[in-house]
């Protein structure tokens, strides 16, 4: 049974409360209940991949949740006190209330409010595996040099965040010592809540090591961030809509690196989604990558279809936005980080060490401010 919110009951700071906010924030409520309970089941405790997941969709909603119960006990003390000050049996009580009764009310306020920026951003720290793929742009070997140094960049940070890194599939360029291609995956609590910024062009402003005459140069890396779903999440039937190929690997020269069928290919039919998989020697585990990487690759597109239909409907894109242009430029010689989404900027030493938090943390107040706009 829903909360039964009386706006009647409260000031006019907390009358705009709307009905929607209230039935979501009760979902949430049992959902938490839910989890606490799958989490206490012996038979769960037993998987810890999903004692994993489970813990990080509960912490995703737990401030969201607690909160909000704080609130409705809140609610509840107004309640009685405004009936103690109706029923005007007894003087110095009902002055009392009288007195209670605005700091009461002042504290729900407060309080609703911190539940409602810890709700527009739930959904994002409920996901807990993000699967990056970073590409070198234009600028030649200094492009690819670049991919790797973004890569060298994001483990840092995960390995400051106590994240897992992965490296699912890595394509060197071998005649300078970078990449061109890497798919990552990075596990942990709040992965996509901070790595789901990452996604657009990186543009780095600096002297080329094959550069004689010391001139800047720009090149750039191209960064794709993608939630990795759950399979519950996207239904994909494996003998149907996909067709699958397995072959010998192949080096960057084209020539066979292992003569042993292990390469997978796959290719989902109804989208055109085409991945393949070949960092391991294992059939299987390319298998299993190629799979994880095409469910979340199936899942970015049906959320972007999603989020475009909500898109035309309001005049600014938020929260899931498009972020497919440069977002960020990298200056070697002045030294910082200029973001095109924050008016700051940051110290390119601390930015290279793995030192984003502060950056992160700026993005997700912005991002905050807007949801919360749109509530």
């Amino acid at each position: 049974m829903i909360f039964a919110y009386d706006k009647r009951q409260m000031p006019q700071t907390l009358m705009n409360l709307p009905e929607t906010l209230v039935r979501k924030l009760e979902e949430l409520s049992r959902q938490h209940a839910e989890l606490e309970e799958q989490l206490n089941d012996a038979e769960v405790l037993t998987d810890h991949r999903r004692v994993r997941d489970l813990s990080i969709r509960k912490a995703s909603i737990a401030d969201v949740v607690e909160g909000y119960r704080q609130f409705r006990a809140m609610y509840k003390e107004c309640v009685e006190l405004r009936a103690v000050i109706a029923a005007g049996e007894d003087a110095e009580f009902a002055a009392m209330a009288r007195a209670e009764l605005p700091v009461i009310e002042g504290r729900a306020g407060e309080t609703i409010e911190r539940v409602k920026s810890a709700l527009v951003n739930a959904d994002d720290l409920a996901v807990g595996s993000v699967i990056l793929e970073l590409r070198a742009g234009t600028g030649g070997d200094e492009a690819a040099l670049w991919a790797r140094d973004l890569l060298d960049v994001y483990s840092r940070y995960a390995a400051k965040k106590g994240w897992s890194f992965e490296v699912m599939e890595l394509t060197p360029e071998t005649s300078a010592g970078g990449i061109r291609s890497v798919v990552v995956n990075v596990r942990g609590e709040g992965v996509w809540t901070e790595l789901a910024f990452e996604a657009g062009v990186h543009s780095v402003k600096r002297v080329p090591a094959t550069e004689a005459a010391g001139r800047i140069h720009t090149s750039t890396a191209t960064v794709a961030t993608l939630p990795e779903p759950e399979e519950v999440q996207v239904k994909i039937d494996w003998a149907k809509d996909v067709t699958e190929d397995v072959t010998t690997s192949q080096g960057p020269g084209g020539q066979n690196v292992n003569k042993v069928a292990t390469a997978v290919k796959l290719v989902h039919k109804p989208t055109g989604i085409e991945v393949r998989m070949q960092e391991s020697k294992s059939q299987q585990q390319n298998r299993d990558k190629a799979r994880r990487l095409l469910m979340a690759r199936v899942y970015e597109l049906e959320r972007r279809k999603l989020h475009d239909e909500r898109s035309q409907k309001r005049n600014a894109q938020i929260g899931s936005g498009e972020r497919s242009e440069k977002i960020r430029t990298y200056r070697y010689k002045d030294g910082i980080v200029a973001d095109e989404r924050l008016p700051g900027e940051y110290p390119l030493r601390d930015v290279l060490s793995g030192d984003l938090g502060a950056m992160f943390g700026d993005l997700i107040e912005q991002q905050t401010s807007r949801r919360l706009a749109e509530l």
